[in-house]
């Protein structure tokens, strides 16, 4: 089949490369423009441009696909190179820009998303993440028939898969990315026998994009909470806490088993209660949460026993909420 195809991260990326080796014509791939990235703030292509230009296949970038928008005459330039593609379908996984009527109706055979969400649980930006920090049993993949609605189409095919407690979203995304490409070519290659299943409108929630205002943790909430927020927000963008006016990532936490009533009863939110190799032990609200994985400005991400040899943590120390100014010095880069 000739297939159009739109996506930008890590994640697309294994879809276009799995389309191509089914033996699926790719005529054209809409990605992003390429972002300053890194330490340089250098441009950077999207993973997905890489993979396309590794198979030497057409690449358009527009700022926008909005016709009568500040970005038009992108937008009409992308337009006519697709209808001259002669692209049955068109594929999309976390494109990052919204299609329009006249893209949607552009494909005899229409336009399919790919979606890691068990629709309609969550849709919008972040589902992965927002299914981790909700504490949900399951996540999944969904191939939806798009239509002028927010992840609101049709659904073709979904495959559950269990979120494990220690899911982080680069793990969770790691499995639904491979299940996504499995389940995009199985799709095609069943096409004209499925049947589209309207999504319910029971349950619905919005993935809202998540912000870096969100990594400051918290301690008035409890430990569970917080564990799950680090875990979403991993890796990108990272949760943070404050200490001495300095900003240290947290990359990965526990939420211990709850202690007797007595225990730890006379610190505060925040207060560090136990220091061990094993991790960093912190009174929250309610629990406490071990801080195994940390990160330095300038440095690499560390386990506990690492970072303590070159900064001290005694217990009783008071940290502060985290400050969610991105550093340039690296915070955040693996």
């Amino acid at each position: 089949m000739r297939i159009a195809f739109a996506g930008t991260p890590d994640f697309a990326t294994q879809a276009l490369e799995a389309l191509i080796h089914a033996g699926h014509e790719v005529v054209a791939v809409l990605t992003q423009p390429d972002r300053p990235a890194g330490r340089g703030l250098k441009l950077q292509a999207s993973s997905v441009k890489r993979s396309a230009q590794a198979h030497q296949l057409p690449v358009l970038q527009p700022k926008s696909l909005r016709l009568d928008g500040l970005h038009a005459q992108e937008a009409h330039a992308a337009q006519q190179a697709l209808s001259q593609t002669g692209a049955e379908l068109m594929v999309v996984v976390a494109y990052g820009l919204i299609l329009p009527a006249w893209c949607l109706s552009l494909f005899p055979k229409g336009c399919l998303n790919i979606h890691a969400s068990l629709l309609p649980r969550w849709r919008g930006a972040a589902p992965i993440q927002r299914a981790i920090q909700a504490g949900d049993s399951e996540s999944g993949v969904c191939i939806m028939q798009m239509d002028e609605g927010l992840d609101t189409g049709a659904v073709l095919m979904r495959e559950a898969v269990s979120i494990a407690r220690d899911d982080s979203s680069l793990t969770l995304q790691t499995r639904l990315a491979a299940m996504g490409a499995r389940l995009i070519v199985q799709t095609l290659e069943q096409l004209p026998h499925l049947k589209a299943t309207a999504q319910d409108s029971v349950g619905t929630c919005y993935a809202h994009k998540i912000s870096k205002a969100e990594s400051p943790l918290d301690w008035s909430k409890d430990a569970l909470t917080l564990m799950r927020q680090v875990l979403a927000f991993n890796p990108a963008p990272g949760c943070s806490l404050s200490m001495s006016d300095q900003t240290i990532k947290v990359w990965d936490a526990v939420a211990l088993p709850e202690a007797t009533p007595t225990q730890h009863q006379t610190h505060q939110a925040g207060e560090i209660v136990g220091v061990g190799e094993e991790g960093v032990d912190v009174q929250c609200g309610r629990g406490v949460l071990r801080i195994v994985q940390l990160q330095r400005a300038g440095h690499q991400r560390m386990g506990v026993k690492a970072f303590l040899q070159g900064h001290a943590l005694p217990v009783g120390t008071r940290l502060d909420l985290g400050d969610c100014t991105p550093a340039s010095s690296g915070l955040g880069q693996p």
